[in-house]
């Protein structure tokens, strides 16, 4: 008898690792639907206090750690104008899921900080271009004297230059990229506090 009910243990433990494992598929899929939607939000826009609401109780925290995963990623320095518009739209998405408003007059002034960012990274390009083309020409001169023909150099192909305005531009860059870690941390601090993180 005592065989027969180890054997029974065995075949309802190996049922409940089973159910267990369902359960973590379960979620592993909501959290990829989430994902998804977070993805579609951030190419079409649309409501994610929405979707969130039509997924089952049991679900929501994965789906919504899945929506934050892809939003939070969002955050960075912006390249160009457009970059920022992208940025904003990641705020309303991770507003939705946090849901504090902390956190979205923080991510207002991370936005005008970025915008600043693009200013300075304009203003900067400028600035070091100019320092740096007495050097240019300088080395177009010797050149062409060398040559025995005009010669112009794209100051993107002279790795002298480019190692300068690396260094400017990194320095730059760095100032402001404190700001986006700062806001990237604030998100995942107010996300795992609501009890959303899994």
């Amino acid at each position: 008898m005592a065989k027969i009910k180890s054997a029974l243990e065995i075949a309802l433990e190996k049922t409940e690792a089973v159910k267990g494992n369902k359960d973590s598929i379960d979620q592993f899929d909501t959290k990829q639907r989430g994902k998804k939607i977070a993805n579609t939000f951030m190419e079409e826009g649309g409501n994610l206090a929405v979707e969130i609401k039509k997924t089952p109780a049991g679900q929501q925290e994965s789906l919504k750690q899945g929506i934050f995963d892809v939003l939070v990623s969002q955050i960075s320095l912006p390249v160009t104008k457009e970059d920022e518009k992208r940025i904003e739209a990641a705020g309303k998405g991770l507003h939705a899921v946090i849901n504090d408003s902390h956190f979205a007059e923080l991510y207002k002034q991370l936005l005008q900080a970025l915008s600043q960012y693009l200013k300075e990274v304009a203003q900067y390009d400028e600035a070091i271009r100019r320092q740096y083309a007495p050097k240019l020409r300088h080395k177009e001169e010797e050149l062409s004297r060398r040559l025995g023909r005009e010669v112009r150099i794209d100051p993107l192909q002279d790795p002298e230059f480019v190692s300068f305005y690396n260094q400017n531009m990194n320095a730059l860059k760095g100032n402001y990229q404190v700001v986006v870690e700062q806001v990237k941390e604030e998100a995942h601090r107010l996300f795992e506090g609501s009890g959303q993180s899994k």
